[in-house]
Formats: structure tokens, C-alpha cells, sequence
């Protein structure tokens, strides 16, 4: 039986943990041709382990030459690009905005920000060439509601909110798709590096009462990326247990 992304190839960062390396596994079991994408070396350990036609490749998502490099990967091996999952993030210090370091700050606007827009800025010219393509793009509840001490973070995910809604008006006549995925307290490296008050509090604000799974993540990108969700564009889609909803 064919899977729900036979034949479509796809690349996802921030593949070496979490929840990219629940994508490269839900992607490579719908039937895509994957490049996993990571800047830990980790994506290697994902590669093996997922099998299937997937294929590691080393990306710093704050550099250009970089990013390309990883995109024209997906060209060389598979032919064509259909699907990228701009995933990679930082969470950054924790600081209240008068006593945050511009430098840290800067660093994660380069990683959550900029790391997301050359994404897309080197993806969809590709995507143009074979008549269309989805970009799936991870933000956060924090882009939607207040997060003390999380400045520089907060502001990267509102960009790519924002990014996201832009990208998608200019595109969909081309028949790119472009949407964004807020995931709440996931159970991630990121989630178990906060603070322990602060990870508390977001599961106690959280209706269903749990820290959410990677998978469930995974699983609305596999959407987002299939034929399933054609007529979904522009849309900012939260995966939070209902903690926005309060």
C-alpha cells in the first residue's frame, strides 16, 4: 500500500532529536525520500536507525552556503525538492529582556529566524522547477502568548508566524503551501532544558493535563506535507494540549 508521501522528497532540520527525528521517521514510513538534517552529528544515529531512503547530511541553518549545500543534497541524490521541514531551534538563555545578551540574542534570531526564511528563500526556487511544493515550519506557543524570561526565543517564533502567513499569500498561486506548526510543552532536549518551575507551570497551564509527545507533532507535519492538506495554506496550526486556549 502506497504511503501518504510515496515518491514526494522531503528535507527536515533539526533531525538528529526530538521532534525532527520523529518526522524523519514518520516521513521515511509514508514513503518520502528524506534528507535529515542536523548540526550535532546526531542525524547519523537517526539515519541508521529509521532505515528506508534517507540520507544524513551536517547543516548549520544560520548559514547560507550551508543551508544550500543541504538543498542542493536533496537535488544531486533524489532529483527534486517537494517538502521542507524548517524544524532546527534554539531555546536560548533566560533572562528578562533589560538583562538579556545581544549577542545570545542574536544568536538565536540567526538559528529560529534567519535559519527558517533562507529555508524557504532556497527551497521554493526549487520547488517552482517541478510545480510546487509544502513547507512545514516549526514555531511555538510562545509566538502567541507571553513567556517570561524567553525574549530573544518568543520574538524568533513570532517571526516565523509571520514569515509563514507571508510566504504562503505570495506563493499560492504557484501551488507552494506554506504552514506553521505552534507546538506546546513537548517532551524534547529543549523542554527538559528549561527550568524546572517554567516546564512545570506550562504542563500545569496545559487543559489536557500532559506534556505533549514528538510523534504528535510528527504526525501533523506528515499532514501538512501530503496531498491531504492541498487546500491548507497560511495557517498557523497550535499542538499545545489547549494551553492557548486559556
Amino acid at each position: 500500500m502506497a504511503g501518504r508521501l510515496n515518491g514526494k522528497v522531503a528535507v527536515i532540520t533539526g533531525a538528529g532529536s526530538g521532534m525532527g527525528e520523529s518526522m524523519v521517521a514518520a516521513f521515511i514510513a509514508e514513503g518520502a525520500k528524506v534528507i535529515a538534517a542536523d548540526i550535532s552529528g546526531k542525524q547519523n544515529d537517526v539515519v541508521k536507525r529509521v532505515g528506508g531512503s534517507c540520507i544524513p547530511v551536517q547543516v548549520d541553518v544560520a548559514d547560507s552556503d550551508s543551508v544550500q549545500a543541504m538543498l542542493n543534497m536533496a537535488i544531486k541524490e533524489y532529483g527534486r525538492l517537494d517538502i521542507i521541514c524548517n524544524n532546527a531551534g534554539v531555546s536560548g538563555a533566560h533572562a528578562r529582556t533589560a538583562d538579556y545578551d545581544l549577542d545570545e540574542f542574536d544568536r538565536i534570531m540567526a538559528i529560529n529566524c534567519r535559519g527558517v526564511f533562507m529555508g524557504m528563500k532556497f527551497a521554493i526556487p526549487l520547488m517552482l522547477k517541478t510545480g510546487g511544493g509544502s513547507i512545514v515550519n516549526t514555531s511555538s506557543m510562545a509566538s502567541t502568548v507571553a513567556f517570561p524570561t524567553m525574549p530573544a526565543y518568543a520574538a524568533s517564533k513570532g517571526a516565523v508566524s509571520t514569515l509563514t502567513k507571508v510566504t504562503a499569500a505570495e506563493y499560492a498561486a504557484d501551488n507552494i503551501r506554506v504552514n506553521a506548526i505552534l507546538p506546546g510543552a513537548i517532551d524534547t532536549g529543549i523542554s527538559r532544558a528549561l527550568p524546572a518551575d517554567v516546564l512545570a507551570g506550562a504542563v500545569k497551564g496545559t487543559p489536557i493535563g500532559r506534556i505533549g509527545k514528538p510523534s504528535e507533532i510528527a504526525d501533523l507535519a506528515v499532514f501538512l506535507a501530503s496531498d491531504e492538506s492541498s487546500f491548507i495554506t497560511g495557517a498557523l496550526i497550535p499542538v499545545d494540549g489547549g494551553y492557548t486556549l486559556l
